[in-house]
């Protein structure tokens, strides 16, 4: 029987290289989760377009950001600031993530790692 030959390289020692990758991987990953929150909020806001206040104004509006906080993700971490909107007639209005919902700091993929 011959013996299989290992085919996975360890870059360990090649901080050199993979820094600088792994922190433009990172801000990649950082800039798609910054549109898709984006995109989410604009539809959210979209749903709720037919709710109006008596003077006409839109019942729900964006309301600048939550604070930031880290995501653990398979590249490292990942600070980002989830958009936030208020209701402004008294009924339910919050925006909620379906990406990064409340209280969550690591991402599925590495949850299934752990």
């Amino acid at each position: 029987m011959s013996k299989k030959k290992n085919k996975v390289f360890q870059m360990q020692g090649q901080q050199g290289v993979l820094g600088p990758l792994m922190d433009l991987i990172r801000e990649a990953v950082y800039k798609m989760l910054v549109a898709a929150l984006d995109e989410e909020v604009r539809d959210f806001l979209a749903e709720c377009e037919g709710r109006r206040l008596a003077d006409g104004r839109a019942a729900v509006v964006r309301n600048g950001y939550l604070p930031r906080r880290e995501i653990q993700t398979g590249v490292g971490p990942v600070s980002v600031r989830i958009p936030r909107t208020r209701s402004r007639d008294g009924e339910e209005g919050a925006f909620q993530s379906v990406l990064v919902p409340p209280y969550v700091r690591k991402t599925r993929t590495l949850e299934a790692a752990v």
